[in-house]
């Protein structure tokens, strides 16, 4: 029997109303939720699915007042939600998921900080806080490095690539525009990898295959699932997400992006939602990441997770959507996601291909040999 804090039928709130917001409202629509999207921007993805939108910016506490008179419980599509907007939801109890999550994985200082005190592998880092900081930095963690802004920042954004002292102004640039700065040593990595898991209420976690990450210019190009890792590094991203999402006390859907070199990992970056790389779960296992986190943070039990056995997913951005549009009926286990964005740009993330079949390796040959990779 259902409590009430599992009737289905409830209205769900989601801030945030781009892809993930439309992934997340597509399944809770199957699962017969309302839906009420807050976003600037009208008519905006998510919102051709929802019930209703509220057009107005993520910060105007009477937009999310609004919201609150509304919904049942409250959900997010991205980390960058205005903290006492969510304090506000979550002393209300209308936020499932917490505030702890949100605070740590919108700052970068605070998540590396973290991520040390539960010893956890990071690379090396030190923050930058004033131009003399950067002197100590270079003798401490030397070159290649990455510098990072603290806050906001995605897909390459607000990083700058250090290759010497002779790159240092644009840093300095950056650091006065931003106030504070992560100095990071560049890691050169085999491979990038991320684990999606869901955690329940009550501490359950199930976790989705591992999968592979292929950037071009910063930006998601293609994932791989599952990885091309060993066991002995399986085990030890399984441990520390497990670790990190516990002391975090997720609840939904939760991705960590790790570097792996060697038989070592590096956790890169956190993600307290459904992500990018988790995109194959939707046709490639028997249950999405996204039915997931409705389910979790709507007090419903997780599904145990199945796998087909081998997935590509490659984003689809407005400078190649055409290209493969026009060559997607030479593969027929291809499906598509179109995010329904009024305009194409440069970049921008306009839908996403997945296709699936029981071998990997298998999977991988043949689209090398129809071009489609």
């Amino acid at each position: 029997m259902l409590t009430s804090s599992q009737r289905i039928g409830k209205t769900i709130g989601i801030i945030g109303g781009g892809q993930l917001g439309r992934m997340m409202a597509t399944t809770a629509r199957h699962m017969g939720y309302r839906l009420i999207i807050l976003d600037p921007t009208p008519d905006c993805p998510a919102a051709q699915l929802a019930d209703h939108q509220i057009v107005a910016p993520y910060d105007d506490l009477n937009a999310i007042k609004q919201l609150a008179e509304q919904v049942d419980l409250v959900t997010y599509e991205f980390e960058n939600v205005d903290l006492n907007t969510a304090r506000y939801l979550e002393a209300r109890g209308l936020l499932p998921q917490g505030t702890k999550a949100l605070e740590v994985t919108q700052d970068r200082e605070i998540e590396k900080s973290l991520m040390v005190e539960l010893n956890q592998p990071v690379a090396k880092f030190q923050m930058i806080k004033q131009k003399q900081d950067f002197t100590s930095a270079m003798e401490r963690i030397g070159f290649p490095a990455v510098v990072k802004t603290c806050r906001g920042g995605y897909d390459g954004k607000g990083q700058l690539m250090l290759k010497s002292a002779d790159d240092l102004q644009a840093a300095e640039a950056l650091l006065e525009k931003s106030q504070r700065l992560i100095y990071e040593q560049l890691i050169k990595f085999d491979c990038e990898v991320s684990i999606v898991l869901t955690r329940s209420k009550t501490g359950d976690i199930l976790y989705f295959p591992v999968a592979e990450n292929h950037h071009r210019d910063h930006i998601l190009h293609m994932t791989i699932a599952p990885a091309r890792i060993s066991a002995s590094v399986m085990k030890k991203i399984k441990q520390a997400a497990e670790a990190i999402a516990t002391a975090l006390n997720v609840v939904g859907t939760f991705a960590i992006e790790f570097f792996v070199k060697g038989d070592e990992i590096y956790i890169n970056e956190l993600a307290p939602r459904p992500h990018n790389s988790g995109h194959f779960t939707i046709e490639a296992c028997n249950v999405s990441q996204f039915e997931q986190h409705i389910r979790a943070i709507c007090d419903l039990p997780l599904i145990p997770v199945l796998f087909h056995g081998g997935a590509v997913m490659i984003n689809l951005l407005g400078d190649n959507l055409e290209v493969y549009l026009t060559r997607i009926n030479q593969f027929k286990q291809a499906h598509f996601h179109y995010y329904g964005k009024k305009d194409i740009e440069p970049k921008r993330k306009m839908g996403h291909i997945t296709c699936v079949a029981h071998n990997r390796d298998q999977l991988i040959e043949t689209l090398k040999k129809q071009q489609f990779i």
